[in-house]
């Protein structure tokens, strides 16, 4: 799968991850609620479906955060290092992290249209605190992509902590990265390695130029 397709995929990925459902909701109701909510806004709304980074920034603050908990996301992709770095660090590399995510997917939602979401039924015990959610993006004439979601349980619903786009972990993928950048120059290396990142992401008009890396 080349870079841009994979790019499209995780936007639409990023995208899943939205509106308010009650916590007592079985996490594949879950993700088959958000995802209908969020593409049916891509597909009415032409500035975001021609990657507008305001729009979409606009649409992750509203329907994305509230129900990802971006804390553990960040942390468990920044590892071991993450409790080295003070509470000023820890923020600015949420924020950072976050940005990379958002500029990298942005100009992916252009073509969603031609995708739809499929949700398989959760293999887990309805006490069950951490769970995974498989899909499959399906496109016309082509193999379908699969999608999985790790949500884990809270006092206000599920959230989603992780997910997998054909057998890579996001929270993994970073997590190598990270690392290497941290042990050649410390965490205020890798805060400013992602500033950059993001800075280049901006400068090329988003992710559907440039890869994550």
């Amino acid at each position: 799968m080349n870079m841009l397709f994979r790019n499209i995929i995780a936007a639409l990925s990023l995208g899943l991850l939205s509106i308010g459902v009650q916590a007592q909701t079985a996490p594949d109701e879950f993700v088959r609620t958000i995802s209908q909510s969020v593409l049916e806004e891509i597909r009415s709304d032409r500035s975001l479906q021609t990657g507008d980074i305001e729009r979409l920034n606009g649409l992750v603050d509203r329907k994305v955060m509230p129900y990802v908990d971006f804390q553990r996301m960040t942390a468990l992709a920044v590892g071991r290092n993450w409790r080295g770095a003070n509470p000023e660090q820890q923020k600015t590399l949420m924020q950072e992290f976050r940005r990379l995510l958002l500029l990298t997917y942005s100009g992916a939602v252009r073509q969603v249209n031609e995708l739809t979401l499929q949700v398989r039924p959760v293999r887990a015990k309805p006490d069950d605190d951490e769970v995974i959610v498989r899909t499959q993006v399906l496109r016309p004439g082509r193999e379908p992509i699969q999608i999985d979601y790790r949500l884990q349980r809270s006092a206000g619903g599920w959230k989603i902590f992780d997910m997998n786009i054909m057998g890579l972990w996001l929270v993994e993928h970073y997590r190598n990265q990270f690392a290497q950048v941290v042990g050649a120059s410390g965490i205020d290396g890798l805060i400013q390695s992602l500033k950059e990142k993001n800075q280049s992401l901006v400068m090329g008009g988003g992710g559907a130029k440039q890869s994550a890396k």
